[in-house]
């Protein structure tokens, strides 16, 4: 007759099997998943140079650059990003507003972090300062969220696992 301590560790075993088979199909499915937000922005990046050059001023862009008003005017509805599905490119005067609040959340925490001189933060960290649980999966979210912002260029990675707001971009409200 087995004795329980046995019986405990083969379903320890079995059960940590299984961990690492997830682990594994979680790893193949994010590497899928970084291939594929990749494709989609090229396509996206594809589709706007597109736009410009189609656009009525025959992409004109040195003329908009000379006209002082066009570079006052805020970004209209149509590059405001759909909440929680898209991250838009970085440019400069791109107001935060097209991000999602969760990605806001972010950028004021390291913006705040560097109006006051501190320097860069890891996602325990971040997930410590919004108040979370600082659990595997409220961190790896904000990992998720803060490479996604380093791959669009609104924020840098000066050290692994560790962000801040990338050159060129400011304060809320501003992109520049």
């Amino acid at each position: 007759m087995p004795s329980v301590v046995g019986l405990l560790e083969q379903h320890e075993v079995a059960a940590r099997r299984r961990v690492d088979e997830l682990r594994e199909e979680a790893d193949r499915v994010q590497a899928e998943l970084a291939t594929a937000e990749q494709e989609w922005q090229e396509w996206v990046i594809a589709r706007r140079r597109v736009d410009t050059v189609l656009a009525p001023d025959g992409g004109n862009t040195a003329e908009a650059a000379a006209d002082p008003q066009s570079a006052d005017t805020p970004p209209t509805a149509r590059d405001a990003a759909k909440p929680k599905t898209q991250v838009p490119v970085w440019r400069q005067g791109l107001a935060w507003s097209v991000l999602s609040v969760d990605y806001q959340r972010v950028l004021k925490a390291l913006a705040d972090r560097e109006r006051l001189g501190q320097g860069p933060l890891n996602c325990q960290e971040m997930a410590a300062a919004f108040g979370m649980d600082v659990v595997p999966a409220r961190v790896e979210a904000l990992r998720s969220k803060a490479k996604r912002l380093v791959a669009r260029g609104w924020l840098a990675e000066p050290a692994a696992g560790r962000f801040m707001l990338a050159g060129g971009v400011a304060g809320p409200g501003g992109g520049s």
